[in-house]
């Protein structure tokens, strides 16, 4: 019996009914609406708004979110599913969706009043509303500690100063999740961009994550309600929470770009021939393409027991960072790989591995670079903190 290329140790096998439905239905709409037109969004630097109501159809918003909320009350895996069918499209759907999900939603959840779930989520998950999540700042980076943008109480509402950088969907949100300094440490705000003072500048002269909105956000003296405040948390731990949300999509997410890649450089190799026999019969390339079978499988593994551990309320942020390192360096390094064994046609978007390529650049180092996820499992394993 052959085995699945892409699923050497038969991994779909472990999913419930539930969960393969999911990925089967995520990945007819990857096949069917991504792929036939990412790469000339990723050319023109567009990102496809039109595919908007079709994920939210799906229930792809929020999708671990209760349905007392409008959400499709699913599990950390099948949302694990989820991140890798569309991440096998492209890294700049998956982060639209983990941003609106994880970023945005999920702290509205976990820290918001019931007045602003009832208010803010059943729209979300329908795509009527957009978010954004203000963390990132311009001189900040790995550091969010280091946070200027601050709040002020003036009676009964807050006055927000400060800027935001690298922020996905800025352009698009009609809803900003920003967190700033108070005199009570850092707490989040729902703050909708018409507010007079809030402004979004869309990033351009990007070569990754071309078919993602990348925004600077600026905030000049925004006055919002109380009612705005996030009230259920207050320090580090509250964006902190949502990334590791958002992290855990990112450790499947591109266990679907390196499928993509992988698959298409093994069909280029056995029919790309050079000196009389096809590039796939060379012990070079199958070396090549033994090595990245390996490491899919390795990642598939790793995830699927990370999302049981999510699902069984045992996960732990360490665990999140563990995966992140893997499963990111694991995809960057085939992509790239991949784009080697295609050639000269590797450098065109008419062929996935260049554009995966770049995208993981973005993925690698957004939500905690490399070496933070490493310095994290150091820190677990020797007890000592070197950052």
């Amino acid at each position: 019996m052959s085995l699945n290329p892409t699923d050497l140790f038969d991994v779909r096998s472990l999913l419930s009914d539930e969960e393969r439905m999911v990925q089967d239905a995520v990945a007819r709409f990857t096949d069917e609406k991504v792929l036939p037109i990412i790469g000339d969004c990723f050319d023109q630097g567009r990102f496809p708004r039109e595919l908007v109501p079709e994920v939210a159809s799906l229930g792809l918003l929020g999708s671990s979110l209760p349905e007392e909320y409008g959400c499709a009350g699913m599990s950390g895996v099948q949302y694990g599913l989820i991140c890798q069918e569309l991440e096998r499209g492209d890294s700049g759907i998956r982060s639209f969706v983990s941003v609106q999900s994880s970023l945005c939603m999920y702290p509205i959840f976990a820290y918001g009043s019931e007045e602003q779930r009832r208010e803010w989520l059943p729209r979300m998950a329908a795509g009527e509303v957009i978010g954004c999540f203000g963390l990132t700042e311009p001189h900040g980076g790995s550091d969010p500690a280091n946070m200027k943008t601050s709040a002020r109480r003036d009676g009964g509402d807050w006055v927000l100063n400060g800027a935001k950088m690298w922020i996905t969907n800025g352009n698009l949100a009609q809803i900003a999740i920003v967190w700033a300094q108070t005199e009570d440490g850092i707490q989040g705000f729902i703050v909708p961009t018409d507010t007079p003072g809030f402004t979004a500048q869309e990033i351009h002269k990007k070569m990754s994550l071309r078919a993602s909105v990348t925004s600077a956000l600026f905030l000049d003296n925004v006055r919002i309600p109380d009612a705005s405040r996030l009230p259920n948390v207050k320090g580090l731990k509250g964006p902190l929470g949502c990334l590791t949300q958002a992290r855990y999509g990112i450790t499947w997410g591109p266990i679907g770009a390196a499928i993509a890649c992988y698959s298409e450089a093994l069909e280029y190799s056995k029919e790309r021939m050079l000196f009389n026999r096809p590039v796939a019969a060379t012990q070079s390339a199958q070396i090549k393409l033994a090595d990245m079978a390996r490491r899919i499988t390795l990642a598939q593994l790793l995830v699927l027991q990370l999302g049981r551990l999510k699902d069984a309320g045992k996960m732990v942020p360490s665990q999140v960072s563990l995966a992140k390192w893997n499963n990111c360096r694991m995809a960057i390094d085939i992509a790239r790989e991949c784009r080697d064994l295609l050639g000269g046609a590797g450098i065109t978007t008419e062929h996935a591995a260049i554009r995966h390529a770049l995208n993981l650049e973005s993925v690698i180092t957004y939500e905690g670079t490399e070496t933070v996820h490493q310095l994290v499992i150091g820190r677990e394993v020797t007890g000592i903190n070197a950052f």
